[in-house]
């Protein structure tokens, strides 16, 4: 999987990070406050989007009266603490990116997730030795599945798209690296479990933990099959 590669890049939640748990929940908890309910299907729908896209589209779908700005605030405010001492790397991945570091290779993260809370679980997980980039789709200028991030990430690295390889949980952003001319690999996340066999229609590579690249039993997919 490794072979040639010059940078890798990571998205952030259910991808790197285990944190898709809690946003159902903080999603109940912030509509609530305005005396609204979450409806079937609306984290599938803002799947990929920015921080800013996602706060648009509640302000828009749910006629809230906050502006954008309030609206993001309210939402770091109820989950940065948890990002910061609550959100747990996903299997492996420690441990890849020590091998990362190790090789040579470089490593980026380009998340839908806003900066704060970026910033936060870096910190508390001790991430800044293994990254030379990081980037939220509100800094590249737009969400997944649109390239854009993963071109920067790349250009940022100094590789060429070609030579990065992705790792992704949903649809939209395995959408997003191959746009960008990447491979990519597809991680399972409980979350986006329902949507596995697309993922793995777009996938390269399909893994349920990062010790499988490290150990070779990774699976080697061919992309628009199931």
């Amino acid at each position: 999987m490794l072979d040639g590669i010059k940078a890798v890049l990571f998205d952030l939640d259910g991808t790197l990070v285990d944190s898709m748990w809690m946003w159902g929940a903080i999603d109940v908890e912030y509509l609530g406050r305005h005396g609204l309910t979450v409806y079937p299907g609306l984290q599938q729908a803002i799947e990929g989007m920015s921080f800013s896209e996602t706060a648009a589209y509640f302000k828009e779908q749910f006629a809230l009266p906050d502006s954008l700005d309030v609206i993001k605030a309210e939402w770091i405010a109820m989950s940065k603490e948890k990002y910061a001492h609550e959100v747990p790397l996903k299997p492996g991945a420690r441990e890849f990116l020590e091998y990362l570091k190790s090789h040579g290779i470089k490593a980026g993260i380009a998340t839908s997730n806003g900066r704060e809370l970026l910033d936060a679980v870096v910190a508390g997980q001790g991430l800044a030795p293994y990254f030379q980039c990081l980037m939220t789709s509100c800094e590249a200028g737009a969400g997944k599945p649109a390239p854009d991030i993963y071109l920067k990430v790349a250009a940022e690295l100094g590789a060429k798209p070609e030579d990065c390889l992705v790792f992704e949980d949903t649809p939209a952003g395995a959408q997003a690296g191959k746009a960008a001319g990447a491979k990519v690999c597809s991680i399972y996340d409980a979350y986006a479990k329902d949507r596995q066999a697309e993922n793995r229609r777009l996938a390269d590579y399909y893994i349920h933990d990062f010790y499988q690249v490290l150990d070779g039993t990774y699976e080697t997919l061919v992309p628009g099959q199931e």
